[in-house]
């Protein structure tokens, strides 16, 4: 798969880009880029994998490679347009599967967002020096069934 083209979307992945972790807790799979050698690595999460078994797990997979391309191609990656136009052709979705439960869930108090947490982040110690990403609102903390 180095340096592949499938699809019509190129990737510049070694095969040491790329590896299964068993410490990750939160996401199914990200990809971390290091502007200063360019290196651009993919982790997916061996309990992600087990859970959700190769036929969603490879969405994952999927997904992340096109944040690699990303990367490769324009230095930065998210789920703009970019990342939209290869949704259908890649049959992968905007965002992965939860496969773990949060410990917490910070909730605003006027738009109703959620924002799964895992661990005690200074916004989950101090969440009144905090608002809501979207709507500027108050954050208050509470309770997930991972707890």
């Amino acid at each position: 798969m180095a340096n592949g083209t499938s699809h019509g979307i190129h990737y510049g992945l070694n095969p040491e880009s790329y590896f299964l972790s068993k410490h990750t807790l939160r996401q199914a799979g990200v990809t971390k880029y290091d502007p200063a050698t360019e290196a651009i690595t993919i982790a997916l999460t061996w309990k992600a994998s087990e859970q959700h078994g190769w036929e969603q797990f490879s969405e994952t997979v999927r997904h992340e490679l096109i944040h690699a391309w990303q990367y490769h191609e324009f230095g930065e990656a998210d789920h703009g347009r970019t990342f939209d136009r290869w949704i259908d052709v890649l049959d992968t979705t905007q965002h992965c599967e939860r496969f773990t439960t949060p410990k917490w869930w910070l909730v605003c108090e006027d738009c109703g967002g959620r924002i799964p947490r895992y661990r005690r982040s200074k916004t989950m110690r101090n969440p009144e020096q905090y608002s809501c990403s979207k709507c500027g609102g108050a954050i208050r903390v509470e309770k997930g069934d991972g707890y």
